[in-house]
């Protein structure tokens, strides 16, 4: 008939399709994404439940490092783990009850400890550089020099004029160590707010090695490609769809009139 025009498209099965969207390939493919993005997001959160512990700073004694209030993550760790520079957490009845308390180890077990000495604190004839402190300077401790016994840690804070620390139980009869099997955890990284890792103390490095960092950089990393992968795996069918769509668009013809 002149006049008239039709189009011309796709042959239809009839009614809509409920089938899977998408290729085999990349339904399986998807399904293995989320699958695995499901492990390695609760993975890595159960992997810091068991090494991690969270606490919340209640005080100013450790700024600028912790603020009053900041929230920390702690590896779960034994006293023997500990070495100079570490902030950690603790539990000693002489200096607190019934409560833990966060606090950076400047001398262990037969080192020898005083402050200042230009401005510095010195640990077996050292000076020792904290680049973690407010100033470039320590507030004068009026630490006389101790020998800190075997199997017992020194302990300062970083806001040093006020932190009730080691220089505030000189008169104990430990002269203000603390023993290591008080240590319950090494503190890895503020979290909230979030400041992220702790700095190296780096200035203890010339009196022996360091603790190297706990595995929450990896931790994270798990979890954050865990959600990447199911997020990505579970966006796979509505893409399919959309571009299945437009390939049914594009098949459509039209027909000239006749």
């Amino acid at each position: 008939m002149g006049g008239e025009s039709t189009t011309r498209t796709a042959p239809r099965s009839g009614g809509k399709s409920t089938g899977p969207v998408g290729s085999r390939t990349g339904q399986r493919l998807s399904g293995l994404a989320v699958a695995l993005g499901i492990v390695l997001f609760l993975g890595g959160f159960g992997w810091a439940a068991v090494v991690y512990r969270p606490y919340t700073v209640p005080t100013t004694s450790m700024t600028p490092t912790i603020d009053a209030g900041d929230r920390v993550l702690a590896q779960r760790v034994d006293g023997s783990e500990i070495h100079r520079g570490d902030v950690v957490v603790f539990n000693d009845k002489s200096w607190v009850t019934n409560a833990s308390v966060v606090k950076r180890v400047v001398a262990v077990g037969g080192d020898t400890v005083s402050c200042c000495t230009n401005g510095k604190l010195t640990v077996n004839g050292k000076q020792i550089d904290e680049g973690y402190l407010k100033g470039s300077v320590v507030e004068d401790k009026n630490i006389p020099t101790v020998k800190v016994p075997q199997g017992r840690l020194f302990l300062l804070g970083d806001e040093r004029q006020g932190s009730l620390d080691s220089s505030a139980h000189l008169s104990d009869a430990a002269q203000g160590t603390v023993a290591r099997s008080a240590v319950t955890a090494r503190v890895d990284a503020v979290v909230w707010p979030m400041k992220g890792m702790l700095q190296r103390p780096t200035g203890f490095e010339t009196l022996g090695v360091l603790s190297q960092p706990g595995p929450l950089r990896i931790i994270v990393a798990l979890i954050v490609a865990g959600a990447v992968l199911v997020l990505g795996g579970g966006a796979y069918g509505p893409i399919a769809k959309r571009m299945g769509g437009r390939r049914a668009r594009a098949r459509t013809e039209p027909v000239g009139a006749r």
